[in-house]
């Protein structure tokens, strides 16, 4: 799939059919996360992988937001090191490129942040050095992929502005 046409259809998904995703492919979502960048290329980082319906559905009860990711194939949890001022970006931009490379394979996902922290480190071993930051989960979707670009999306000309803020003509 071209780049652009995988971001620009990519839709957030949480309805997952039964259907499972091969192992090769789970690794190629995770290697898309491994190759992403970091800051001073830190690479801290580190993915939880969960594929156990038992361990999705506990990760589900662990959340105050994604209740129904126990219907997923399975889920990643992105852990940072919140030493590092950037490791927000971080992960945003892990979960990206895995999001990206799931397309790429007809497979959705959808994200979330509100979690039950104490519990959720404790049923999964997280240590406290580094941060539960966002978790994923994925599969392929109930509904077939329209291959459409995303509607309501704000146009550029609201978006952008040339040189300083509120400066809506180009140089």
């Amino acid at each position: 799939m071209d780049t652009f046409d995988c971001i620009a259809t990519k839709l957030d998904i949480r309805e997952f059919a039964a259907s499972e995703v091969s192992s090769e492919i789970k690794m190629k979502i995770l290697d898309a996360a491994r190759v992403s960048g970091t800051g001073l290329n830190t690479q801290h980082w580190r993915f939880i992988l969960i594929e156990n319906k038992q361990n999705l559905e506990k990760l589900a009860q662990d959340s105050t937001s994604g209740s129904w990711v126990r219907g997923a194939n399975f889920a990643v949890i992105i852990l940072t090191n919140p030493k590092y001022s950037y490791h927000l970006i971080d992960a945003g931009r892990a979960l990206q490129n895995m999001q990206l490379a799931a397309w790429n394979y007809n497979i959705g996902s959808g994200l979330f942040t509100g979690i039950k922290e104490e519990k959720l480190r404790s049923d999964y071993g997280i240590p406290k050095e580094l941060n539960p930051t966002i978790i994923v989960g994925f599969g392929y979707p109930v509904r077939g992929f329209t291959g459409k670009r995303k509607k309501n999306r704000l146009p550029l000309e609201t978006l952008v502005y040339y040189e300083s803020y509120g400066s809506k003509e180009p140089a």
